[in-house]
């Protein structure tokens, strides 16, 4: 996995092999071998989608907080 602090991409290299195409899917970029199977994922905007990952770290842990000690 590599960041790209200049550009604020992440990188991440799932699979070895050639790529041939790619698609996008809103700000995330998943390069494929001619075959279909991933090669490579890139994050655009990245410092945003890793705060969003955070917030749904902390709903995770309140959801389980809440099935411990119930709201009402």
């Amino acid at each position: 996995m590599n960041y790209d602090i200049e550009s604020n991409i992440l990188s991440w290299e799932v699979a070895k092999g050639k790529i041939s195409h790619a698609r996008e899917f809103g700000n995330m970029i998943v390069h494929l071998s001619p075959a279909g199977k991933p090669i490579l994922i890139e994050i655009l905007d990245a410092s945003k989608f890793i705060g969003q990952v955070d917030k749904l770290k902390e709903l995770s842990t309140l959801k389980q907080i809440e099935e411990i000690v119930p709201a009402n």
